[in-house]
């Protein structure tokens, strides 16, 4: 089964005793959860950390008008934002001082180069990350289907554990960044 929203939330309403869903439109009361849980679901456990596979570069245009205050430039975020990492100049990907407000990036540089988190597609979740979603979809089911608090306390630890391992596989497929600019190295000379 090639994945999607639909094949997450099935794998998770099987993990919980439920029914499967052929759509998430199609009326059950495991269809309706489904559909009302998962987007929140799938963004906040985007959002809790910076995937290698959902981890973006993007120079953002600068907007016409000017902030109100504190920042020279206001710029558009990405469509597919879900959280800012890290503001640079086309050189380099940080060091910019920036806050966000409603959609868009405030800052005093020219140009911006944000280094931010995006919503991929299901089809590009590599295994980890499906079974930490799945995971925590179980555990965000269990109570609207089954009402058992115990279960889904039980489903959520297991979550957890299932990030924590996601998390770390994540963690593994790049070079670690080496300390810059830290007040004990730089005395060291």
């Amino acid at each position: 089964m090639a994945l999607s929203a639909l094949a997450l939330c099935t794998r998770a309403l099987l993990k919980i005793g439920a029914q499967p869903i052929a759509s998430l439109d199609e009326g059950t009361a495991e269809a309706e959860v489904a559909a009302n849980l998962y987007a929140g679901t799938r963004d906040a456990l985007l959002s809790s950390h910076p995937w290698s596979f959902a981890t973006g570069q993007a120079c953002l245009p600068r907007l016409a008008a000017r902030p109100t205050a504190d920042f020279a430039y206001a710029y558009q975020l990405p469509a597919d934002f879900l959280r800012a990492l890290s503001a640079g100049v086309p050189d380099s990907g940080r060091g910019l001082t920036f806050r966000l407000l409603e959609d868009r990036l405030h800052c005093n540089a020219q140009q911006v180069v944000l280094s931010y988190i995006f919503r991929p597609v299901e089809g590009a979740f590599p295994a980890f990350f499906a079974a930490a979603l799945t995971a925590r979809l179980a555990a965000e089911f269990c109570i609207p289907l089954t009402e058992n608090t115990g279960r889904a306390q039980l489903l959520l630890a297991q979550a957890e554990q299932e990030l924590r391992s996601a998390r770390r596989t994540d963690s593994q497929q790049a070079t670690p960044r080496a300390f810059e600019d830290f007040p004990l190295i730089t005395a060291r000379g």
